[in-house]
């Protein structure tokens, strides 16, 4: 069940909500959302993007970029998941996303176990959030929207990978697709995936 989340029920002031894309994926950067609703303008329909169809998180993309109070959306690319490891790159961007907000807010709930550090605010980690907050759901939905348009504008340029279809998620399409036309610039090479069909060309 959604719920607004404890910010305006309890008269704090504005809270935001944070949620990341791409954790999971052997390519791309991991995009992170950040989202202060706002109370007079409710959206309904707001879920985890995981669980609406694809035409469905983008009209709600839509009404979330026009009603919300304020949206930033922060990444981490390759290079710094290679560089730091895909957990401290998410919370990376976690930071980016909360601090490039236009307006601040005084508290933030992070989808999933982990604050990042050096929040310009008070946090709390909201396990399985998207699911029970409206603002983390948003961001899911926001975040979610934004990496798929990636991902497909990576498939117009290379078609034979797939990625219209699995968003650079490990699946036997990809994997098969990487042993035949090789590693990507946007492939993270310290995935294992990743990292044992370099040393096998």
């Amino acid at each position: 069940m959604i719920q607004a989340g404890l910010d305006w029920a309890l008269g704090v002031g504005l809270v935001a909500g944070v949620d990341e894309v791409g954790r999971g994926p052997l390519l791309g950067d991991v995009v992170v959302a950040a989202v202060i609703l706002d109370p007079k303008r409710p959206i309904i329909g707001l879920q985890d993007s995981k669980k609406l169809s694809e035409k469905r998180r983008a009209a709600l993309a839509v009404e979330i970029h026009e009603k919300a109070l304020a949206v930033c959306l922060a990444r981490a690319s390759v290079a710094e998941i290679d560089a730091l490891n895909i957990l401290q790159a998410t919370l990376l961007a976690m930071r980016r996303a909360v601090e490039g907000l236009a307006l601040q807010p005084v508290f933030c709930q992070i989808d999933g176990n982990r604050v990042p550090p050096g929040l310009p605010c008070p946090a709390e980690a909201v396990i399985k959030g998207d699911g029970k907050i409206a603002a983390i759901a948003a961001a899911s939905i926001v975040a979610k929207v934004q990496r798929d348009s990636e991902m497909h504008a990576l498939h117009r340029r290379h078609p034979e990978y797939g990625f219209d279809r699995h968003k650079g998620y490990g699946t036997k399409q990809h994997l098969a697709a990487l042993l035949t036309f090789g590693v990507l610039a946007e492939h993270r090479r310290s995935f294992a995936p990743v990292k044992a069909c370099i040393a096998n060309q």
